[in-house]
């Protein structure tokens, strides 16, 4: 869990990067090899590109401020399931990966005291 400066209302990016730093951070402890951030595809974006033994593994960040809207890992839905995928697979070309490539949610909420709480999700999609 990481700590987040003191954010003003309106600071969204400034939360979404803290968020990110935050999600690798968890992702380190756990085992895994952060090799690649934010991706650009035509289909969208890829926050996080691990390997952890031989796997490639996509990292989808979703960061909040307040669960009153729901949680985090909750905003993965169907659509962006097949956004991560498509930008997935233009990833995989490109860097000619013929590995499997697995997924993972991390999970971040802002607390009013400014802490992180983290919360990762492996396969969320099987």
């Amino acid at each position: 869990m990481g700590a987040l400066p003191r954010l003003r209302a309106g600071r969204s990016a400034e939360l979404g990067r803290a968020g990110e730093r935050a999600a690798a951070d968890l992702l380190r402890s756990r085992g895994y090899q952060v090799v690649g951030a934010g991706f650009l595809a035509r289909r969208g974006e890829l926050d996080i590109i691990c390997r952890r033994g031989r796997e490639l593994v996509v990292v989808e960040v979703k960061t909040r401020s307040t669960d009153a809207f729901g949680t985090p890992v909750e905003a993965v839905g169907s659509k962006k399931r097949r956004a991560l995928m498509a930008a997935a697979a233009e990833y995989r070309a490109l860097a000619e990966w013929r590995g499997p490539i697995r997924y993972a949610v991390v999970g971040v909420t802002a607390r009013p005291d400014g802490r992180l709480d983290t919360e990762l999700i492996e396969d969320p999609f099987d």
